[in-house]
């Protein structure tokens, strides 16, 4: 019997893959719904028989998070979401689990893509370009923008050491900067330090000129830099966040900016987003750009490929090919 695959959302780059996977298995997209509508055909039975689901960052607008009530409403035949994305704050993990439903997530695809906008975010506060821009177009030419720095001599404090943080470290080894630090859960082998100094999370804060977040959202980093962490931080750090918004306490980035603690962030993530901060949008010396991270055809293309191949791989042997840590070793 041909297995059923649910698709919440479309695929858009990897057609050839879509249409590789689409002879081997039962395909069904779900069009304009909404969470009342998703959940009502769920209990009436409309998707039983189907075994995995397909799931984007535009899911969130269709049928909202992937909660307990959610899970508990799916089909008791679904055994696989598969999430295009690395992260996954959209999915709540822990009732899946416990319904015995594998969550996969895209892992290594999104990270040179995601880093290069990190370096891109992080060179120009240092030398304040995002300010320059802003003067040239209100018909200044250089304005009151200030000095800006070149990385000879700074320190880099890296927030997280997994792929991400990883390939940050090597965009950037070539600029200059004195000395690249590190915080992470657990300290890396010295292979995958790649020369870099572990450190506390407080001896990050004191002793990094440049801070790049590239940490997961959960509930251990939710708000990880607020008021008392920035406080702990150099006078005029600059921090750089590719990550997920709420890492950050935006109002106390707004306040160290408008303090001068911080003398510029470069953001592509915020707390509320679409929404953001006005505070931010008033500081010039604030580099913002539309969660932009892995806006590109090829980076899209690698991701939903890899999404389609966790499709396949569960499809053939039951279990997906890139499970999300928290359920690692429980299937």
């Amino acid at each position: 019997m041909t297995q059923k695959v649910l698709f919440l959302d479309e695929i858009h780059d990897a057609t050839k893959d879509y249409a590789a996977l689409a002879q081997k298995c039962d395909i069904q997209h779900v069009g304009t719904t909404s969470r009342e509508q998703f959940l009502k055909e769920c209990k009436e039975g409309k998707y039983d028989g189907f075994v995995a689901i397909y799931r984007t960052f535009t899911t969130l607008g269709k049928v909202g998070r992937f909660d307990k009530e959610l899970c508990d409403a799916l089909p008791a035949s679904i055994k696989a979401v598969c999430h295009y994305g690395a992260g996954y704050d959209q999915v709540d993990v822990a009732p899946f689990t416990e319904r015995g439903i594998q969550v996969s997530n895209v892992q290594g695809a999104a990270d040179a893509a995601t880093a290069l906008t990190n370096v891109y975010l992080m060179l120009g506060c240092l030398r304040n370009f995002g300010h320059a821009a802003i003067s040239l177009r209100q018909g200044n030419w250089i304005g009151d923008v200030p000095l800006g720095h070149d990385p000879d001599g700074k320190v880099l404090g890296i927030m997280g050491m997994g792929g991400i943080g990883r390939q940050v470290r090597d965009y950037v080894k070539p600029f200059g900067f004195e000395k690249i630090i590190y915080y992470n859960r657990s300290r890396l082998s010295p292979e995958l330090e790649g020369g870099c100094h572990y450190v506390t999370l407080d001896e990050l804060y004191a002793q990094a000129d440049v801070i790049s977040v590239n940490v997961p959202l959960n509930a251990a980093t939710r708000h990880m830099i607020n008021s008392e962490s920035i406080s702990k931080m150099k006078d005029g750090v600059i921090i750089v966040n590719t990550a997920r918004g709420p890492v950050i306490d935006e109002q106390a980035l707004v306040d160290g900016l408008n303090s001068g603690k911080i003398s510029s962030a470069g953001l592509d993530v915020y707390e509320h987003e679409p929404k953001i901060n006005p505070g931010l949008l008033k500081n010039p010396q604030a580099l913002l750009l539309p969660h932009f991270g892995t806006f590109t055809i090829e980076t899209h293309r690698k991701m939903e490929e890899a999404v389609l191949n966790n499709i396949e791989t569960f499809l053939k042997t039951g279990k997906v090919a890139t499970i999300v840590p928290e359920q690692n070793g429980k299937f």
